[in-house]
């Protein structure tokens, strides 16, 4: 602590700790009031400092920080030249054109309407429709699927042959073993030696175009044919048409 005894000596002139002898006919209210004002003013100073902190902010911190933000900012980043050097590799797709897109709809369309299908009574049975198997689902007893162009055919085969029940004269492993398929029919005629002809007869089995097969059933003087069929586009009902000279691929006489 700061001797203030020591201070008030020194102000005085005097270098020791005592208090100096006061003249002969003078009072201590008879000092100098310049020197009293400078002694205060000396001690409240003195009090001033020893009042303040042991260290004060210079500013020096916060410019330390702002250079340092300031320098982070404005970094920058080094790309090296191998990553640079590098090129974007794509797949070698190209784009489905509007023609192939109704194609590959198209078969969509077909294929889901041919798999989601259920075999049901086609309705009314129709003029000349003698087909025993209509409305069944799965194979019929003639061993095709039932309401398809071949088992109909396959039907009246049987039926020009007199065989109307079973033991049948004709199923699939003594007709066409090879393939129940229409397209694979011809080859299986030709593979038995049985007739293929262009001339038409009735009782024969026409060939027409998208591998179907229908009976035919009368002959004109033309050379046109009227065939019954079941299955041409209209959900595995039966049917007639006529089809005209050259319209038929070939004709597979009934088999002996």
């Amino acid at each position: 602590m700061v001797n203030i005894r020591k201070i008030l000596g020194s102000t005085n002139g005097s270098t020791s700790g005592s208090t100096p002898a006061q003249p002969a006919g003078k009072s201590p209210a008879s000092k100098n009031p310049a020197s009293v004002l400078l002694t205060m003013t000396a001690i409240g100073g003195m009090f001033m400092v020893f009042g303040l902190p042991a260290y004060a902010d210079t500013g020096e911190t916060v410019t330390e920080t702002t250079a340092v933000v300031s320098e982070r900012d404005t970094q920058t980043l080094a790309v090296s030249a191998n990553v640079a050097s590098l090129s974007a590799t794509r797949d070698a797709f190209t784009a489905t054109t509007p023609e192939e897109l109704v194609v590959i709809r198209a078969e969509a369309a077909r294929a889901a309407a041919f798999s989601s299908y259920t075999y049901r009574d086609p309705g009314p049975r129709q003029a000349g429709d003698d087909y025993p198997f209509r409305g069944m689902g799965g194979l019929s007893p003639l061993r095709y699927y039932a309401g398809e162009c071949v088992d109909f055919v396959a039907w009246r085969l049987n039926r020009d042959a007199g065989s109307t029940g079973a033991p049948w004269a004709w199923t699939w492993s003594n007709l066409t073993p090879g393939g129940g398929s229409a397209v694979s029919w011809r080859s299986q005629w030709e593979s038995r030696g049985w007739p293929v002809s262009g001339t038409p007869v009735a009782g024969a089995v026409a060939l027409t175009d998208y591998d179907h097969v229908a009976y035919v059933k009368e002959v004109y003087g033309d050379g046109s044919v009227l065939v019954e069929e079941y299955n041409y586009g209209n959900y595995h009902s039966y049917g007639q048409r006529v089809l005209g000279p050259g319209s038929v691929l070939a004709f597979l006489y009934p088999p002996s």
